[in-house]
């Protein structure tokens, strides 16, 4: 059986080890696995492992069924000898092709003993991928059909490498969540949630949020997920700070294919391109004419190498991230690729509970990089602290009054409101923040300040502000005395 250990967490990511049956070395968590095509040379597994040192690949089970001598190799030599490495190797079943075209010529059972029987690492039964937007009856349909070959998958799959059972359920969190429930008791060890490439495709990252954290919730918090068909490294941190613990695309040869260059602000055009960005050894060694220059073979296996030099570097970029505490500050950097990463960070802000769960109390700091700042789980936290401490007497919040025996004096901090006497230098209120406040922090240290009143129905609160917007002095509670020296927001 295979074990997963966490070492580090922020938000709802983390760093860990996937130890694979058979396999010494575990596999460092969040990870990347790159597709392999094993009908396609152009970047062949071999030349990856040799490069890129990955932790694992992932090749199509029913790529290689369908072809005979694609069959008869891997029946004889084993999926790793047909690749010619060994590492890790996770197989699909032929869920994508089922996507794609509507039907495939191999029953689940006989696709799951295929995996067994070339020594797959890690085996998957043909789940349904339901379409984003199909309706509620046939998104439970298909994960009816799905859960029932996963059950059949684990009558099959031996103690030598893992099931992985995907989670489906369409675009409905509920089925979503079910669906987690329901392959927890499966036998499986590696959970991908599943079909959530065309979200990708369109852009619809708030999407993608609301299915992961659906799933998340419904699966056993301690159990690896994958993230399948993520790809394209600008959306690595947000799945990362979701819980995804592994990926998989076959994005950087994809994009190479139609000469794309990744970055990890979005892909350009190698046409479009009068430098390279990235010093990575295809950028140091060629420039985007010569690149245009080289025949189409070379020009796709330059391209796809470079996509994988840059998918690796941010993967350990987010692992980075995770073990300093800082994940959602690189989140926040990532969002400011394009609107829709933005639509979806702030939709993950929306569950700040979700990410609370596991966002460690205490980290080294806290950064506001952005309005969305004013929404981290961090913030929503002291004032859950705040509603519970229970003053008494009176409590002067801001300048204007001297701490006495009868005068509880706080300071007045942007996004996180009172600050009582004694914690100004404890996590979060050390948070390195701007001289030029946004609405929303002025907002949020209103609410901390709601939090406070709530929680102490017998003090006197005084608040001063100065120069803060209608919209913050708005959430300020009546039973607080305010005293306002202005408000720069105000139209003249």
């Amino acid at each position: 059986m295979g074990c997963f250990e966490q070492h580090h967490a922020d938000a709802a990511g983390r760093v860990g080890e996937l130890t694979l049956p058979g396999h010494d070395d575990p596999l460092t968590t969040p990870t990347l696995l790159p597709v392999i095509n094993p009908n396609i040379d152009t970047l062949p597994a071999t030349a990856i492992v040799d490069e890129f040192d990955p932790d694992g690949l992932i090749t199509n089970a029913y790529v290689i069924f369908r072809h005979d001598d694609l069959r008869e190799r891997a029946l004889k030599e084993g999926v790793h000898g047909l690749l010619g490495v060994d590492c890790p190797i996770m197989t699909d079943s032929g869920s994508f092709q089922l996507a794609e075209y509507g039907a495939i010529d191999v029953d689940n059972e006989e696709i799951v003993s295929f995996q067994i029987d070339i020594n797959s690492d890690i085996c998957t039964p043909i789940d349904v991928p339901t379409p984003p937007g199909a309706s509620y009856d046939r998104a439970a349909a298909d994960l009816e059909t799905t859960l029932a070959r996963i059950d059949a998958a684990s009558a099959i799959v031996d103690d030598d490498r893992l099931l992985s059972a995907p989670v489906q359920g369409g675009s409905h969190p509920s089925l979503r969540e079910s669906a987690g429930r329901a392959v927890r008791e499966s036998g499986a060890y590696l959970f991908p949630i599943g079909a959530v490439v065309p979200l990708m495709t369109d852009y619809r990252f708030a999407a993608l949020v609301e299915v992961v954290i659906a799933a998340k919730q419904g699966l056993n918090p301690a159990a690896p997920v994958h993230l399948f068909g993520a790809g394209h490294p600008m959306m690595f941190a947000l799945a990362a700070a979701l819980g995804c613990d592994l990926f998989d695309s076959a994005a950087y040869a994809l994009y190479a294919r139609d000469d794309r260059y990744l970055t990890v602000n979005g892909t350009r055009r190698l046409d479009a391109l009068s430098e390279f960005p990235c010093a990575c050894p295809v950028c140091t060694e060629h420039t985007p004419d010569s690149l245009e220059a080289a025949d189409e073979i070379d020009r796709e296996r330059l391209l796809s190498r470079h996509n994988l030099h840059v998918s690796f570097e941010e993967i350990r970029r987010v692992r980075a991230a995770i073990r300093s505490g800082n994940l959602l500050e690189l989140v926040d950097r990532r969002a400011r690729a394009h609107p829709a990463m933005l639509d979806a960070y702030r939709r993950l802000l929306d569950d700040w509970e979700y990410l609370e769960m596991s966002d460690p109390v205490i980290k080294d700091t806290f950064l506001y990089l952005s309005s969305e700042c004013a929404h981290r789980p961090e913030v929503h936290r002291y004032h859950d602290r705040l509603s519970g401490w229970g003053a008494t007497g009176q409590v002067v919040i801001g300048d204007g009054t001297t701490a006495t025996d009868d005068v509880i004096q706080m300071e007045l901090r942007p996004p996180f409101g009172p600050i009582p006497p004694g914690l100004e230098h404890t996590y979060p209120l050390t948070a390195e923040v701007p001289d030029r406040f946004d609405s929303c922090a002025y907002e949020a240290a209103a609410e901390g300040v709601a939090a406070l009143a709530d929680g102490s129905p017998t003090a006197e609160i005084t608040v001063t502000v100065d120069g803060w917007p209608t919209s913050a002095l708005e959430r300020l509670p009546e039973t607080v005395r305010t005293v306002e020296h202005g408000d720069p927001y105000a139209e003249e």
